[in-house]
Order: structure tokens, then sequence, then C-alpha cells
């Protein structure tokens, strides 16, 4: 099995390091990666400029950097590399719960993969004033691993890792509404800037991403390309026909 492994954290990240290694236990690894962290960018493609492949050593893996988004790379690598079997993104520094899935760029490469019909998972675990302990939770994501490659494929899954897992759930996306906020500052000139922040405006719902990681599960939610609402287009193909 081939395996291709990147992240938004950027090649260097401990987090893409600790994902390659569980990944060697299961097929041919290689990462493609950023050279610099592109959180938060979210499905963007690069077209604008050309972008470069470059061979770089990470802990005895096959690795290149690419001056682009974690799209991007998934893109290359995949041109670089005939018959990708599976796409892994991450370990991410910082879980994608909820509605950070949508400007994710860990959750973005495993998409990406998705539109080219390859399977796809993305890991996430929490940042809580200190990094991840990979070594610890590379077990689990070995477990993961194992069960998902069971799944029919292809399929685009997300993954978020608590601290300290006691086992795995699936579950949905907690879809609530975000309060959004402006935190105001000034830089040590005494220019005025602004930090955007988002924090979830309710607790969440059980059976949910956010739900089940406050409960130490693994969250596995099964994510698909379609965004169409269907429910409001059969309402409007209904209030359509009663028209005519």
């Amino acid at each position: 099995m081939r395996i291709l492994v990147t992240n938004d954290d950027g090649i260097y990240s401990p987090g893409l390091l600790a994902l390659a290694e569980v990944a060697t236990a299961f097929g041919e690894v290689r990462v493609v990666a950023p050279d610099v962290e592109q959180s938060a960018m979210g499905h963007a493609i690069t077209i604008s400029r050309p972008l470069h492949y470059r061979a770089t050593p990470l802990g005895g893996l096959e690795a290149y950097r690419v001056n682009g988004t974690p799209a991007d790379c998934v893109a290359l690598g995949t041109h670089h590399w005939d018959k990708v079997d599976l796409v892994l993104s991450g370990i991410n520094l910082g879980s994608n719960l909820g509605n950070e899935i949508w400007h994710s760029g860990t959750v973005a490469a495993a998409k990406q993969a998705a539109l080219l019909g390859i399977p796809a998972i993305a890991f996430s675990a929490p940042v809580n004033g200190r990094e991840p302990d990979f070594e610890a939770l590379k077990p689990w994501v070995g477990r993961v691993l194992e069960a998902l490659l069971r799944e029919h494929r292809p399929f685009l899954i997300n993954v978020n890792l608590p601290t300290k897992p006691k086992g795995i759930l699936w579950a949905r996306q907690s879809v609530r509404m975000y309060e959004g906020r402006i935190v105001p500052g000034t830089d040590p000139m005494g220019r005025e800037h602004f930090w955007f922040a988002a924090y979830p405006d309710h607790e969440p719902e059980e059976g949910t991403d956010r739900w089940a990681v406050g409960h130490n599960f693994i969250a596995l939610t099964p994510l698909r390309l379609d965004l169409t609402d269907e429910a409001r287009l059969s309402q409007a193909f209904q209030l359509a026909a009663s028209a005519d």
C-alpha cells in the first residue's frame, strides 16, 4: 500500500513525523508537506505562481517540501507518485472539531485526496498549553488506522484525538453557531492590530465530535464532498411544483 502523508503545520511538525512513523507499519510511506505553516488555509490552491517540490531529510523517511498549501501538497504528491492508495493528513497541532472543519488545512488536504478518488483520513490533537504527547498517541493512531482500513472505500474521515484517549467513537460533526470575536491590540510600535478568535456558544450535543473528545474518546467523523442541502432542495422542488 502506498501512503502519502501531509499536514498544514509544515514539514518539520512533530505531529507529521509521528503520523508518518505509524503509517510505516501499514505500507510504503512518502511525506509531502508545506515548507512553512499553513494552518487555517482551508482548501486554497495556488494558481498565481509556480510551486517547488524539494527533497527534504526527515527521520529516514522519503520526504518533500512544497512552497504551497496542504491541498497543493496532495496534488503534487499524487502527481509525482503513481497509484497512491491512502492519504493521511496531520497530526495537527490543535483540534479540528465542529465548524473548524470548514477552515482546516488539515482536513482540506484529506478533501483534496477525496476529490481525486483516494481514501483519506485527517488527524488532529488538542493543544492545551503544551504540545500533544505524540509518543503516547501513536498506538491509538495505529488502532484507528487498523479500524478504518477495514471500511468500504473510498472514504473521507476526520479524526480528533483527545489528550488521553479511553476509546474510539463514531460521531457526527457538531454544527452550532459560533461567537466570532475580534480582539484588538497594539504591536510594539504602537500600531493597532486585530486577532480573530472564534468560540462555540453552546455546550456540545451528545453524539457529536466535540462531545466525544470532551469525554476522552477519539472521534471519527465521516465527511462528504457534496454540500447540497437535500432537505432545502426538496422543499424548493415542491414549492416550484405547487406554483405550476
